[in-house]
């Protein structure tokens, strides 16, 4: 299959480059290849490809810095993702979407599917549901990935962050009011790698929203711990915090657990524990 993927230097990505087989002819575009923020330019550029499917592995994901950057944030999170679909309509190719846990208000006490109604808080959230309405509403051959609390050994994250304030010495005050489900992004990858398997054998039951997340739920200060575990840094300062101790520009939901049930239950997917999934990440650092 001919594949096409928007963002190659990413978390998810990378990881679509180490995972998707490589029966298939892979074709990804990042920057200064293609820029997210010009959607009018992305008609052409899949033309030209030619792929048989799209997938959009390219978002803008600075959460506070959107709130001051909110038209960027539309354009490339919104506008898009929609020009991909229409796109992609006319050719009659399906399109993997990602989202997020942010376009939930985060004030449930049991985890969302992707039935709950979505209530986003913050101009991430909004922008990013946007562009599930733009997508859906432009071609019926979607899937759209909601995922949450990405990370891996590459790129900017809260792993990352941790292991590098912790090896400068400096004490970490983490919130631990705040619940999800830590997500390693080469786990997605695989979700991601079962549905292009799918399409490729021709089955037209996978398309819509679905929850991908590793199983299990911790809270940041508890992913922090956990990490520090695993990582074999004992002689970290870390303190638990609740939110209202660490004002962000933008709301954060305090509970992100999404219910990936659906993924299971069509696609034979269950995503790993996140205990398991952050041993074999820290293993790749």
């Amino acid at each position: 299959m001919r594949i096409l993927v928007f963002g190659r230097v990413g978390q998810l990505g990378s990881a679509l480059a180490e995972l998707l087989p490589s029966h298939h002819v892979v074709t990804f575009l990042d920057q200064p290849d293609v820029d997210l923020a010009k959607p009018e330019t992305l008609p052409d550029l899949i033309r030209q490809i030619e792929p048989e499917l799209v997938i959009n592995a390219a978002a803008y994901t600075a959460v506070d810095k959107a709130e001051s950057e909110p038209q960027l944030a539309e354009l490339i999170n919104a506008h898009a993702p929609r020009e991909m679909a229409k796109t992609c309509q006319t050719l009659g190719i399906p399109l993997i979407h990602y989202s997020t846990d942010y376009v939930f208000d985060g004030t449930a006490s049991t985890p969302y599917t992707e039935e709950v109604p979505v209530a986003p808080k913050s101009v991430y959230g909004r922008t990013k549901l946007a562009g599930e309405e733009g997508v859906a509403k432009e071609t019926d051959q979607h899937i759209i990935l909601r995922t949450a609390w990405l990370y891996s050994h590459i790129g900017h994250n809260f792993l990352k962050t941790m292991l590098r304030v912790a090896s400068e010495g400096k004490p970490l005050r983490v919130v631990d009011d705040q619940m999800g489900s830590p997500t390693f992004a080469w786990d997605l990858g695989m979700a991601s790698v079962a549905l292009v398997d799918a399409l490729e054998s021709g089955r037209d039951d996978v398309y819509g929203i679905f929850h991908a997340t590793n199983a299990g739920v911790t809270s940041w200060h508890g992913f922090a711990q956990k990490i520090f575990e695993l990582a074999r840094a004992d002689q970290v300062d870390l303190t638990a915090i609740p939110t209202e101790s660490y004002p962000t520009p933008a709301p954060r939901p305090a509970y992100s657990v999404l219910d990936s049930g659906r993924l299971n239950r069509v696609v034979g997917v269950k995503l790993p524990d996140w205990q398991d999934a952050l041993t074999r990440c820290i293993a790749r650092l």
